[in-house]
């Protein structure tokens, strides 16, 4: 049985090494609420400044761009996004519905809390 509900997506591009990532994730998940928050490292991007960072093998940089993903219910992920203008001046947050399905299971959270 597949059970399915209506999550919100809430995603911003920081610059690691420039921007408060960890601050940020702690914001997301102590201050907010969110109970799914993840920072992705990329290999390469580009800012607002048009300047493309990347890594390579020898020298990895300490600004690359880190994409900061956090999931919960419409609410909290508005609050959030609203928290992060006003506390780090972040002003451009993708937001977006997405459905999260439990494939042959019963839970239907991001991460379950296990047993223990």
């Amino acid at each position: 049985m597949t059970q399915s509900k209506t999550v919100w997506v809430g995603r911003v591009y920081l610059l690691e090494g420039h921007d408060r990532v960890d601050e940020i994730l702690s914001f997301l998940h102590d201050d907010q609420g969110i109970p799914t928050v993840h920072a992705f490292r990329a290999i390469a991007g580009t800012g607002g400044e048009r300047e493309i960072h990347t890594a390579s093998l020898l020298a990895l940089s300490l600004r690359l761009p880190v994409m900061v993903e956090f999931v919960a219910g419409e609410t909290l992920v508005r609050q959030a996004a609203a928290g992060l203008a006003s506390r780090f001046g972040i002003k451009n947050v993708l937001l977006w519905p997405a459905e999260l399905q439990a494939l042959g299971g019963d839970q239907t959270e991001p991460h379950p809390q296990r047993a223990g």
